[in-house]
């Protein structure tokens, strides 16, 4: 196999297969596959801007079912920490939100035993008629499988209740490996990966915005990791003319502090800030119909997230007022908008915040800059 040749497939946005990916992957200097998907960025993004969102994480709820083994954030029903977030709750933490310039909800949690279809209506309408201008990135494919379980339904039927209610977007959470022998290891209780899949070809036939995820460095093998690039694709490949489909991949690594799989089944992250920028090229480069890679600066830092600028990626994801499900894990890295604006600027490009869809915003006049203190 000659890696010149596939990188000229690759130029050309060739759909590459997984074993010409892992090719690739495993013999092409970091350099050269950082220089192919830089020119494939763009052709997508010639402006060499940086986009960034401001937004926050709320949890709906911690109670879960689904016992992924690399959670700390989760608690089992009836636990003494267990919590349902209240309405007074929601309207503190968004009336904060748009102070510091946000505009959007990352709503998600654990798959409740006993929360349906209508509350999650009910909570949405709730919030819309509070804050009107207020978008919802909510839930997501797992979140969705075990509604429409509760439910007896289908995917598209919730769906269209969550968006009739005002779900704006979905994101792609819950996906960690798409394979079934990685997710059995890691969140057996967790839909399928092809259900999961299947949750995201029904939110592209209704022409609902969505996102797609992975998190590596666990148990999955390299083969795995590029199977889960090729379904991504393949999904995506099928949505329907005028659809958004996966408007973004954001890949992340695991965190590992005092999870089940690292302090049970000696399972830690060893992914190096090298393998991690050679795993957002080589994303840019098997995913040439997704417009927008995300560099994951809470999981890996920001000097190795900005090189990634300079190997494929144009995101640089949210500055997360609130996060609290891949914090629980280790992840220490937080910016304020200054810090995130600041840091795009040190690699070497223009800043330019954005809403979900990926539409410019105009930078407030006045943001509030926030106080970590979680």
């Amino acid at each position: 196999m000659k890696s010149d040749l596939l990188l000229k497939r690759a130029l050309q946005s060739e759909f590459l297969s997984a074993g010409e990916g892992r090719f690739l992957f495993e013999h092409v200097p970091t350099v050269e596959l950082m220089y192919v998907a830089n020119e494939m960025r763009k052709a997508f993004h010639p402006d060499d801007k940086v986009t960034w969102i401001i937004d926050r994480n709320v949890n709906t709820t911690n109670v879960c079912i689904a016992n992924c083994k690399f959670c700390n954030f989760y608690r089992i029903p009836g636990h003494a920490e267990s919590y349902i977030t209240t309405m007074d709750q929601y309207r503190e933490k968004i009336e904060e939100t748009f102070r510091y310039g946000g505009e959007q909800l990352l709503l998600q949690g654990g798959h409740h035993p006993d929360l349906g279809l209508s509350f999650y209506t009910d909570l949405f309408r709730e919030l819309k008629k509070i804050f009107p201008d207020l978008k919802l990135h909510a839930l997501g494919p797992p979140e969705i499988a075990h509604i429409t379980k509760l439910e007896n339904s289908t995917h598209t039927k919730v769906l269209e209740a969550l968006m009739e209610a005002g779900l704006d977007s979905l994101p792609g959470a819950g996906a960690e490996i798409l394979s079934d022998r990685v997710r059995r290891l890691i969140s057996k209780g967790k839909c399928s990966g092809r259900e999961w899949l299947d949750v995201m070809r029904a939110a592209h036939q209704l022409h609902l915005t969505t996102s797609a995820t992975m998190m590596f460095g666990h148990v999955e093998t390299i083969e795995e990791r590029f199977q889960h690039l090729v379904w991504l694709r393949e999904v995506q490949d099928e949505k329907p003319a005028g659809a958004k489909g996966f408007i973004a991949f954001i890949p992340w690594t695991f965190q590992d502090a005092d999870t089940i799989l690292a302090n049970i089944k000696g399972v830690h992250n060893k992914i190096t800030g090298e393998e991690y920028i050679r795993m957002i090229a080589i994303s840019r480069i098997m995913l040439p119909n997704i417009r927008n890679i995300q560099a994951s600066w809470l999981t890996v830092g920001k000097d190795v997230a900005q090189v990634c600028l300079h190997g494929g990626a144009n995101d640089f994801g949210s500055i997360m007022i609130e996060e609290n499900v891949v914090s629980a894990a280790g992840a220490p890295y937080r910016f304020t908008s200054t810090g995130i604006q600041n840091a795009i600027r040190e690699a070497g490009f223009e800043p330019q915040l954005r809403n979900q869809q990926y539409e410019y915003r105009e930078l407030p006049e006045s943001i509030e800059q926030q106080v970590i203190n979680y």
